[in-house]
């Protein structure tokens, strides 16, 4: 008797764990799908107006590298 109330504690405690990650999954991929909404319409933005992004690098010449 003793083994069959341990059992059904473990499976009651897995399952509202298994239950509070799904949640936590659907928050995250939520964030996921908004933040990559807003970037993608920074960069259409950004390709309306013709700008670079800020990353995009350095176009001066680099000087000095001759002889490498």
């Amino acid at each position: 008797m003793k083994s069959i109330k341990t059992l059904f504690v473990v499976i009651a405690l897995s399952a509202s764990s298994l239950a509070m990650a799904e949640g936590g999954a659907e928050r995250t991929i939520a964030r996921m799908e908004q933040a990559s909404k807003v970037s993608m319409e920074v960069y259409q933005l950004a390709q309306q107006e013709k700008k670079e992004s800020p990353v995009a690098g350095n176009k001066t010449p680099k000087a000095g590298h001759a002889n490498c």
